[in-house]
């Protein structure tokens, strides 16, 4: 492990660590603010902190695993828990929502007074401003050092700073007019909004685990390719790549001019390699299967000068991300050297 990434992982172990004794703090404080005032929609927000202090406790977990080294029965990393952490964190977290639910419903059928209830909303408003700096803290550190654990966290302790404003604002009116079926109504509202951010980090996790397609993470590869762009590399296709944790795989088929030596082929490949790991500091796994051209690519191909060539230059393909993940059908290729390929034998 190099010192950028025990720096990072330094910075992860310290902001998680910190969540998770600052959760428990204030999650205790809400439910001695429940206790005084009995509400419903207090109570909400304390079965939220629940989620908080567990999912921030699993983190911690994941952070460590997720930064061991790939090893023979994990070649690929161990990165990818962090997707289980965000999936269980939603799982949590729509798990809460049915809770609030169960507790709201009595309020608003049989609604019943609040006591203490100013001094409840004072302490709940300290809270409130505790987690909005500490959620913020958690995105940002998540985002340097490339954590999506600290990012799902720090996002949750937000949540649990707009559910506690929408508590604070309900029971605001509640204080003044007396309509204390409004704190049950409060915690429905409650259980709705994060019933939605549980489905959404559930919905994160499985497109995470599914290896879905990641649009902003090709579009950079795209241009880091067409910025250092070559005549030799003739084109990309079937470019994929993927996360796991901190760590970018990714493979793709580069086309080269097909009189190239064999070292001449592992020198390309290998400079290529070196302008990916480069740019993703020494973080990337690159898998590059080499294709000789054809005589069809001719009009595409911009190295000169070659002794193959047949058609003139035309111009070259853009490399974007929907050209670069293009599939190239291997039968297609095959089909054209068996209909007159000149350049399948020496000229």
């Amino acid at each position: 492990m190099d010192v950028c990434e025990k720096r990072n992982l330094r910075i992860r172990l310290i902001a998680i660590i910190c969540s998770l004794l600052v959760g428990t703090t204030l999650m205790s404080l809400k439910f001695y603010v429940y206790w005084i005032t009995h509400s419903s929609a207090i109570l909400s927000d304390a079965l939220e902190s629940i989620i908080n202090v567990v999912a921030s406790g699993f983190a911690l977990g994941s952070i460590v695993l997720a930064a061991k080294p790939p090893d023979p029965t994990h070649p690929y990393g161990h990165g990818k828990i962090e997707f289980f952490s965000a999936g269980f964190e939603g799982a949590l977290i729509i798990f809460a929502a049915v809770g609030i639910v169960w507790t709201a419903i009595p309020q608003i059928l049989t609604p019943h007074g609040l006591p203490h209830l100013q001094n409840g909303l004072l302490i709940l408003l300290a809270t409130s401003l505790v987690n909005l700096f500490l959620g913020s803290a958690l995105v940002r550190a998540g985002r340097s050092t490339r954590s999506l654990v600290l990012v799902a966290d720090g996002k949750h302790v937000l949540t649990d700073v707009y559910t506690s404003a929408g508590v604070l604002l309900g029971l605001l009116l509640v204080h003044w007019t007396h309509w204390y079926w409004l704190d049950g109504a409060i915690a429905l509202l409650v259980a709705i909004n994060i019933l939605v951010i549980g489905a959404k980090l559930v919905r994160t996790s499985f497109a995470g685990l599914m290896d879905a397609s990641d649009p902003q993470l090709l579009d950079q590869i795209s241009r880091l390719l067409a910025q250092h762009r070559k005549s030799t590399w003739i084109d990309i296709h079937r470019l994929r790549a993927q996360r796991s944790g901190n760590r970018i795989l990714l493979d793709f088929h580069l086309i080269l001019p097909r009189d190239l030596t064999l070292e001449e082929v592992h020198n390309e490949v290998t400079e290529l390699q070196q302008v990916i790991n480069r740019h993703f500091n020494e973080k990337s796994d690159v898998l590059i299967h080499a294709e000789p051209c054809i005589v069809p690519e001719c009009p595409i191909c911009g190295y000169n000068p070659c002794g193959r060539r047949r058609v003139p230059t035309q111009q070259q393909r853009l490399w974007r991300r929907d050209v670069l993940t293009a599939e190239m059908s291997e039968s297609d290729r095959q089909e054209s050297d068996q209909r007159g390929d000149p350049s399948a034998s020496p000229p």
